[in-house]
Order: C-alpha cells, then sequence, then structure tokens
C-alpha cells in the first residue's frame, strides 16, 4: 500500500446505516472507494481504524491512505484529479432574462443572454411570443454559436424570455435547453429556471409513480408536471388567472432555490423563492418595456434602467391590464447567496442591493488586514480576482500588476464538465508575464478555492516562470461544504478544505504561504444583513 502521507474515510454502504459497520475508505484525493483490512500505513507506521460516530452523510473521517489507483498527495496526482472531476455529483448554475411589451424582444433577450454568458456555456434558449403564439429557439453552445441574425429576424414578437445553461456532466442534450415550452389546458406556456430545488427527486418520484412522464433531467421540468397536475386552472380558473395559481400551488411544494420566469402568448410572471438565494432583478426601458434578468449587467448592455429586485417569495405578473405583485409564499428569513460576490456575478452588476465590484475590493482590503506580507507585486488571477487584488494593493501599498494574462476565448475552467477540459483549461486561459515576475515575490490574490486543483497548476505555472515566492490570498473563506441551491460546487469530500487544513492545503498548492479572508471579516462587512446571506 502507498505510504505517502494522506487521509481517507471510514463509512458504512448506502441503505446499511442501521445495520452493522462495512469497513471501507475512500481515497482522500480520488474519492474512490477501496477495501480495506482495518489497517492504513502512514509517515510508514501502520494504524488501526479510529472509532468515530458517523456524519449526517454516512462517513465519518479517519486516519488513511491513497488507495492502490493513484499516487496520493505527489506530484503526479493527475489520476485522482480526472476521478474526482468525473464522480462530481453537479449542479445549475444558469442566467435568466426575460422582456415584455416591445417589438425587438428576440434581440434584446439575445443581447440580455450575451452579457450572462458567464453564468452558463452549455446552451441557449429564447421563447418569443407574438400574442397568438410562442416560437421556440435553443441550441447547444455560446449564445453567439446558437443565434443568428437570420433566426432573430425571424422570430417576430412583443415578449420573450430567454435561459444560459451549465448542467450535470453526461447530460448535454439539446432536450434539456431551456426555456421549456408545453402546451396545458389553459394554453401555450414557456418556463426558464435558476436554481437547483432540493426535493425534486423525491417530487419526480411521486410524479412518475401517477403516471407522469419525464423528457428531460431538469428540476425544472418537476415545477412544469406540478403545474399541469394542479387542481387549480381548468375551464372555470382559465388564461392568465389559471396559469398563476397553477404557479403558485407548484411553486408551494418545491424546496429549495429558484428564480424562474414564465410566459404564456399574453402573460409574463416573474417569481423568486421565499428565501431569495439566486438573484432576480427588475427593469424599465425608454419606451416602457419592462425587463427581468439574473443580473443587472444585462439591463445595462440594453440601456434598461435597473428599477428594484424581485423581492424574495414575490410574484410579478405582466399582462394588458398592467403589473401586479403578489405573495404567495409563507414569509421565510432571506438567505442570499453569498458566492453571487465572491465569484459568479460580474463585477458590473448589483446583486441583492450590493455593488459585485465594490464587495470583492473591499474583500480585498480586509484580507491584506488579515494578511500581510513582504512582496514586490500584488498580482490578480484575472478575471475575478482583479477587484480583489485591486483593494489588497491599496491597503498594503505594495504595486498592482497583472502578472498572468488571461485569454478572453476560453470559458472558466470552475464550470467546465470535465477536470481534463479544465486542467486543459487552465493553459489556454492563463499566461505569466515572465518580464515581469520572474526574480519577484508575489501576493497572488483569488476569489476562492474549490478543488485546489486550478490553484496548483497557476502556482506551479508561476514557479516555472521564475517566481521567488508566491504568497496566496484567498478573499472569501475557506470553502467546507457543497451548496445545494444551484451554485456548481462539488461534493463535500472533493471540497480541498474540507480535507485539509489551511497549512496542508499550502502545502498542497505549492504556495509560501496561504491566507483566506476569515469568516468573522465577511460578517462584520455584510454588518446587519450577515444573517440574510448564505
Amino acid at each position: 500500500m502507498n505510504s505517502k502521507p494522506c487521509s481517507g474515510f471510514i463509512g458504512v454502504s448506502p441503505g446499511k446505516l442501521s445495520q452493522s459497520w462495512v469497513n471501507h475508505c475512500v481515497c482522500k484525493f480520488c474519492v474512490r472507494a477501496y477495501a480495506c483490512s482495518g489497517e492504513h500505513i502512514r509517515g510508514g507506521k501502520s494504524r488501526k481504524h479510529m472509532k468515530v460516530q458517523p456524519r449526517i452523510n454516512g462517513l465519518v473521517m479517519s486516519v488513511g491512505s491513497s488507495c492502490s489507483g493513484c499516487s496520493g498527495f505527489d506530484d503526479n496526482d493527475q489520476k485522482c484529479d480526472d476521478i474526482a472531476g468525473e464522480m462530481r455529483d453537479w449542479k445549475e448554475e444558469c442566467g435568466v432574462f426575460g422582456v415584455w411589451n416591445t417589438s425587438e424582444c428576440a434581440r434584446l433577450t439575445y443581447f440580455g443572454l450575451h452579457s450572462l454568458q458567464h453564468r452558463g456555456q452549455e446552451g441557449a434558449g429564447i421563447v418569443v411570443s407574438d400574442g397568438s403564439r410562442l416560437k421556440e429557439l435553443k441550441g447547444l453552445g455560446l449564445v453567439s454559436e446558437v443565434f443568428d441574425d437570420a433566426m432573430l429576424e425571424a422570430a417576430e414578437g412583443t415578449s420573450a424570455i430567454g435561459h444560459v445553461r451549465y448542467s450535470t456532466a453526461g447530460e448535454k442534450n439539446v432536450r434539456n435547453v431551456q426555456p421549456f415550452t408545453v402546451e396545458f389546458r389553459d394554453g401555450s406556456l414557456s418556463i426558464c429556471h435558476n436554481g437547483n430545488l432540493t426535493n425534486a427527486d423525491r417530487l419526480r418520484e411521486e410524479l412518475e409513480l401517477r403516471g407522469s412522464i419525464f423528457n428531460t433531467s431538469s428540476d425544472t421540468e418537476v415545477v412544469l408536471h406540478l403545474m399541469a397536475t394542479s387542481v387549480y386552472g381548468g375551464s372555470a380558473q382559465s388564461g392568465q388567472q389559471g396559469i398563476m395559481r397553477r404557479a403558485a400551488d407548484a411553486l408551494n411544494r418545491v424546496e429549495g432555490a429558484f428564480s424562474i420566469l414564465i410566459m404564456t402568448k399574453e402573460t409574463m410572471i416573474a417569481v423568486r423563492d421565499p428565501r431569495g438565494f439566486r438573484p432576480l432583478v427588475m427593469g424599465k426601458l425608454e419606451n416602457g418595456a419592462t425587463v427581468f434578468a439574473s443580473e443587472s449587467c444585462a439591463l445595462d448592455i440594453i440601456g434598461a434602467e435597473l428599477v428594484r429586485e424581485v423581492d424574495p417569495g414575490e410574484m410579478i405578473v405582466l399582462d394588458k391590464s398592467g403589473m401586479k405583485s403578489l405573495s404567495p409564499f409563507p414569509r421565510q428569513q432571506r438567505r442570499a447567496c453569498i458566492f453571487e460576490h465572491i465569484y459568479f456575478s460580474k463585477p458590473s452588476s448589483v446583486v441583492f442591493g450590493r455593488s459585485v465590484y465594490m464587495s470583492r475590493y473591499r474583500f480585498g482590503e480586509l484580507l491584506a488586514q488579515e494578511h500581510p506580507v513582504e512582496a514586490d507585486f500584488i498580482v490578480p488571477v484575472p478575471d475575478s480576482g482583479i477587484a480583489a487584488a485591486l483593494g489588497y494593493a491599496n491597503y498594503s501599498g505594495i504595486a498592482f500588476h497583472q502578472g498572468i494574462m488571461r485569454s478572453s476565448y476560453v470559458g472558466r475552467t470552475f464550470i467546465q464538465p470535465t477536470q481534463g477540459m479544465r486542467d486543459i483549461g487552465v493553459k489556454l486561459k492563463l499566461a505569466p508575464v515572465r518580464a515581469l515576475i520572474e526574480g519577484k515575490r508575489l501576493v497572488v490574490v483569488d476569489d476562492s478555492i474549490v478543488r485546489g486543483t486550478t490553484s496548483r497548476k497557476i502556482v506551479k505555472m508561476l514557479r516555472d516562470a521564475g517566481a521567488a515566492e508566491i504568497h496566496l490570498r484567498i478573499a472569501c473563506p475557506p470553502i467546507l461544504g457543497s451548496c445545494y441551491y444551484g451554485v456548481d460546487t462539488p461534493d463535500t469530500a472533493q471540497l480541498i478544505s474540507h480535507r485539509m487544513s489551511d497549512d496542508e492545503v499550502c502545502n498542497y498548492i505549492g504556495a509560501d504561504s496561504l491566507g483566506f479572508l476569515p469568516l468573522t471579516k465577511m460578517h462584520e462587512f455584510l454588518a446587519d444583513e450577515s444573517r440574510s446571506f448564505c
């Protein structure tokens, strides 16, 4: 057995929680189960499993070692990274856009989705209403690849909704591209969704047992089936009133995060979950048209004015009679996702009432207060680390330089479907400026560390370019748990800060020092709103 330093897990077999323990381990690095003899080798010494209580998920920490199928904690752990990437339980992080009552709706939606491209790169879709029918345009790829000028010119209408999607690995299918369009007794309906429904699997099973047939793997389709089987609607509650009541009934049965746009031939509905996990804003064009978007940057690109957020638990209904604001859900404590400000949202956006750029800039200043170090330059990891690096440089007085250049033609490695693609993506995307960094002491500022594989490759890249010292500073606290509400984070076992101490993470990535923004400082920054963030 491999004797290199590492740790493992001991756990129980699925469905056996009430029976005897089954001795097996999961390699700390590749998250792969392997047979366990009850002894591990660590530092050349054989040790028995520790007797500890199980965690909620059935796994408990123990002293362990690498599995025989990987090389563990050394420079040859590529196989571990690949397997971890393949076993990842991917969640969706998407963007929605809608515009009501303007003849340029299709083209405006195209531009809105283009500005939201950072939220999803696998597929894009637009549905246009001309008042008598819904026309659907969708495909796999980037927004600029899916739609062309002829398609947009032919999509005549007065209202539209659109969606950019990032999805589960292995689920790259145009059927999963939103918006979804279906026929109800009340008429045609299109829907698009940003978020993740935590009880979707249970609801899907219940619906299938009652005869529902699903065409996609998306939890958004669960909402459609709940609407279709709702007792509301029908001849007595037809049209807009029926769709509105069906939507409220269905969404009161789901749990989790949702920012949803629904459109019929004559109605548009924008609705946000009661905790407000995912962002959704409303804006106005000069001609009076109403716009909805996941981020305010989508309003900026089309010249719309930001009016306000769609409130948590609010349902806004637009039709020919005007606008109605409803509150169909029980009130709950707001839990806005702080990761929108750390990583996902564009710096130019205003999300949850706060400037994303100014949040990241302040994170950098707080980081400099907590983790000062002598260095020659502050170097950001582009692009999401730039604002925090500027804040760090401003507080520390150390010169800011863009010592890493980014290609604009490669997407984010964090939301690429496989680890192999992410590894290549790092090399294609980032290039060091050797003439600037050779022989220099660098403070490298990044927004977050998830698995640690990208950070490790960046540190190695800078070492190869001649950096004398590399001090990594991370503008958020260590990520210790997975998100189940629509942010694309790995399973908890794959989060490096969940299974390693800060010193171990620093050693793994190869930096001279490592500093995270303390959680207490983030609470201090959020002040009275800290309890309303998740």
